[in-house]
């Protein structure tokens, strides 16, 4: 009889697979249902989705068709306005150089005409002074000399006469 235990033990270990693999064939089935209904609500998840975005997107592909001429338009005006501003600011930056350069000039013409007025000015002064002040100083003398000469001839005392002469020598009050 030990070949109908070993028999025995085989078929219960054959019965004992065959359940196990009845139970794995079971859990596999129950998997691929659980599966293909988690797809099943993903796949109608997905199509609200898609319902829901699909005329987003196609408004947006729409607007995009539309603006897309008047985005080039624009980016080109403004390039264009750009270079047109680029321009004008080199003229005026070229004038405004142009300007302080003639602002420049004139300042130093002006300089040197007020400094030559100056000049003028100056020796024209110390001519008048030079001119004026020498006669008066001669002329200022020979009146002293002629008031001396006077005085003299009018006193008869000669002591008198050189003492009044030596107060006229002394007088501070004298024109200039």
């Amino acid at each position: 009889m030990p070949n109908s235990d070993i028999q025995t033990i085989q078929l219960a270990l054959v019965a004992a697979v065959a359940l196990l693999m009845l139970v794995q064939m079971i859990v596999l089935l129950a998997v691929f249902f659980v599966i293909r209904k988690a797809v099943r609500s993903m796949r109608e998840d997905l199509e609200d989705l898609r319902s829901s975005i699909a005329p987003i997107i196609y408004n947006t592909r729409d607007l995009l068709t539309r603006l897309t001429p008047k985005i080039e338009e624009t980016t080109g005006d403004l390039a264009a306005l750009t270079r047109s501003l680029r321009t004008q600011a080199a003229d005026v930056q070229s004038a405004a150089n142009e300007i302080v350069d003639r602002v420049r000039r004139q300042a130093s013409r002006l300089d040197i005409m007020l400094s030559n007025v100056l000049d003028a000015v100056e020796r024209a002064s110390v001519f008048m002074a030079d001119t004026v002040a020498k006669p008066m100083r001669q002329l200022s003398a020979i009146l002293a000399s002629v008031k001396a000469v006077v005085e003299s001839l009018r006193t008869v005392d000669p002591a008198a006469a050189r003492s009044q002469s030596s107060r006229a020598h002394g007088d501070k009050d004298m024109f200039v």
